[in-house]
């Protein structure tokens, strides 16, 4: 969480109390516990409070702007929104969706995607391996031992057919963090997958995996260590293959 000084930006010397409060306790101590309450999940919680109580000023403009930038999607705002307005009642509603039609207007479908570990970037280097677009955010740091990476795969996209070769040891293990997706081993019916899944992939088996038909999809992808490891692209998940969720 970064530190924030709006408080004693604007009121420090005003009421410098009320400013160490906003900065060092709400959002330097409370804001700051993410083991305990996501950022996120904070964001949806405090836009439901300030749309309850009627607020769609200032106030509101700027939670909504830090829901988008804690990943709350434009899609599942519309749907917050809408859902509010039968609780909060409808005339707060329809004075938060203005505001938030605002900051989100300029909002792609990729916004707020990869779950919890965040997008990356477009996979170009392996752009040639997959049907449709995905994203990569690699985790670790150079100098770890394992490579971690979240990948993302946008609606439909799935990654070619592959092996994981291996002397001894090898293989990938996947842990799905968000959005639907399918797993499938040559010969086996596909296998949907779902947040807290976890898959584990034997070297030499032949496989591919990707997002569902109408969904994002984001996972993380580490190898599991071995000796003389490779990895073998193959053919194209055909429309024929993949399933028709």
């Amino acid at each position: 969480m970064e530190k924030q000084t709006a408080g004693r930006k604007a009121l420090g010397d005003f009421a410098p109390q009320f400013a160490a409060l906003n900065d060092d306790v709400l959002f330097g101590e409370v804001w700051a516990k993410e083991n305990e309450l996501s950022p996120k999940l904070r964001s949806i919680a405090t836009v439901s409070a300030l749309v309850g109580k009627g607020t769609a000023g200032d106030a509101l403009r700027y939670h909504l702007q830090t829901a988008r930038q804690h990943g709350v999607t434009r899609e599942e705002m519309a749907a917050l929104l809408t859902h509010l307005a039968f609780y909060a009642g409808w005339p707060n509603a329809w004075a938060a969706f203005p505001v938030a039609k605002e900051v989100y207007a300029d909002a792609t479908d990729a916004d707020g995607r990869g779950g919890f570990f965040g997008l990356g970037e477009p996979n170009d280097a392996y752009a040639k391996y997959f049907t449709g677009r995905s994203y990569l955010n690699v985790l670790s740091k150079p100098s770890e031992p394992l490579v971690i990476c979240n990948v993302t795969f946008e609606p439909g996209c799935r990654n070619f057919w592959h092996i994981h070769h291996a002397a001894q040891g090898g293989g990938q293990v996947l842990i799905c963090v968000d959005g639907e997706g399918w797993y499938q081993e040559e010969g086996k019916a596909p296998q949907s997958l779902t947040p807290g899944d976890i898959v584990e992939i034997p070297a030499g088996v032949k496989h591919w995996h990707g997002a569902k038909r109408h969904s994002w999809f984001s996972h993380l992808a580490f190898e599991i260590p071995g000796t003389e490891t490779s990895n073998e692209w193959c053919e194209p998940v055909t429309d024929e293959v993949y399933p028709q969720d």
